[in-house]
């Protein structure tokens, strides 16, 4: 068995009329958590959202534990234990952060003992569980969005963006989440535009250009050469550090 536990092999994407990735190479070993950086367009969330099944593959394959699951149907993938939290956070607004949790327990209850976890992890998800989940700030949506994920144990999650847009002390809080769950060896692909919050968790790092990966090695090896940081992400994302 390979050592990794998702493998994207020349991996080409359709939205509609246009082509949007362009043989995608990407490799997740088990335990890890990869960055997968680039700047806006260069096909970051096409890439999540085609490992779950939500756009269209011509050409290439996606490898789950070794098994091909590129042509699977998106409710089927996540049977298979990969959690996806979109960039748009896809949380029910109308319903409590109760309901929400419910809602991705795939038992239909709810673990006390991880719930209290992650109550450890987010506590205002504690203090506002009988509420309206539209009615949280922006940063604790996210924290309900991570949650939802995490309310049962996971082989694979896919998160994207959850800095975009969040106060500095939220994303310290989201990322000692994170370091958490790289300590029980989750396997986590992240999609990020804050280069500090992906220097401290990366392990490994990919980056993107134009529907490719352009770079694939390890964060230390990129987070130590600011030449390369330039070369592969531009002003904007190295002037993050």
């Amino acid at each position: 068995m390979s050592d990794y536990i998702l493998e994207l092999k020349n991996v080409h994407a359709d939205i509609d009329q246009y082509h949007i990735l362009h043989g995608v190479d990407l490799q997740v070993r088990t335990g890890e958590l990869a960055v997968l950086l680039g700047r806006n367009g260069a096909g970051k969330s096409t890439t999540l959202r085609t490992i779950m099944g939500r756009t269209k593959v011509p050409k290439g394959e996606v490898l789950f534990r070794d098994q091909p699951i590129t042509h699977l149907s998106t409710p089927k993938i996540a049977r298979k234990n990969i959690a996806f939290v979109p960039e748009n956070m896809g949380i029910f607004s109308q319903l409590t952060v109760r309901e929400n949790m419910l809602l991705a327990a795939t038992s239909g209850t709810l673990d006390q003992d991880r719930l209290g976890w992650i109550f450890d992890l987010f506590p205002p998800l504690d203090r506002f569980w009988q509420k309206a989940a539209g009615n949280l700030s922006g940063g604790q949506k996210q924290m309900l969005a991570i949650a939802r994920a995490l309310i049962e144990p996971r082989d694979l999650i896919l998160v994207d963006e959850p800095t975009k847009g969040l106060a500095p002390a939220i994303i310290d809080d989201l990322a000692v989440a994170f370091e958490q769950l790289k300590a029980q060896q989750v396997s986590i692909l992240l999609v990020e535009q804050n280069f500090n919050f992906s220097r401290r968790l990366g392990e490994s790092v990919a980056v993107m250009d134009d529907g490719r990966v352009v770079h694939q090695g390890s964060m230390a090896d990129l987070a130590a050469d600011e030449d390369l940081q330039h070369e592969l992400l531009g002003l904007g994302l190295a002037a993050h550090q």
